[in-house]
């Protein structure tokens, strides 16, 4: 929104006419019809009296609707993470849990089925590593900060950014004992 949609948004909002809301913030008629045209641009002592008589901050009256665009982009991006997210659990778990049986019962039938649904759970997890990359989000707790709506400071992100190394390797761990667990056992079982 431009600054002058935003003055004349305002000043509709309560009600005051060009010219009264000239007096009260000691500038003419035409200035504020220049400024809610965009043919000038308020000083920064008219920006200030502004602020005050709307009673919003400068950086709302100069940004207007910006801020909301972004949370609501924010608000879009963290309900599309918390899908995913749930969506790759309940598939992984899915995955661990129904291979044996599927091995046991169908044989290679079972195998092929099962390859099909870890085939997508691959792809969910991969849309969700791409969905955390385009936010710059690696570890728990930017997660967190992130599903918050919240950023980390820098000294917070370079800390975190220090750990992520770490959390690949603890990643490839998991993952190899997961494939050993379930190797053992469909062994075990047949």
């Amino acid at each position: 929104m431009e600054i002058g949609s935003q003055i004349k948004k305002l000043r509709s909002a309560l009600g005051l006419s060009q010219e009264e809301l000239a007096e009260k913030i000691y500038v003419t008629r035409q200035t504020i019809s220049n400024w809610e045209n965009e043919k000038s641009y308020p000083d920064i002592h008219s920006l200030l009296a502004l602020s005050s008589l709307f009673e919003i901050s400068l950086d709302q009256l100069i940004k207007g609707d910006i801020e909301i665009m972004k949370q609501e982009i924010n608000t879009e991006e963290v309900e599309k993470f918390n899908q995913l997210g749930k969506r790759f659990s309940v598939l992984f778990l899915a995955s661990i849990a129904v291979f044996v049986p599927l091995v046991v019962f169908l044989k290679i039938y079972g195998v092929v089925i099962w390859a099909i649904l870890y085939l997508i759970t691959l792809i969910t997890a991969v849309r969700v590593e791409k969905l955390k990359k385009s936010n710059d989000i690696q570890t728990y707790k930017e997660i967190v900060a992130f599903n918050e709506g919240k950023t980390l400071d820098n000294i917070q992100k370079q800390r975190e950014i220090g750990k992520r190394p770490y959390q690949t390797v603890l990643k490839f761990l998991a993952g190899g004992c997961a494939g050993a667990i379930i190797a053992a056992i469909a062994v075990w079982r047949i």
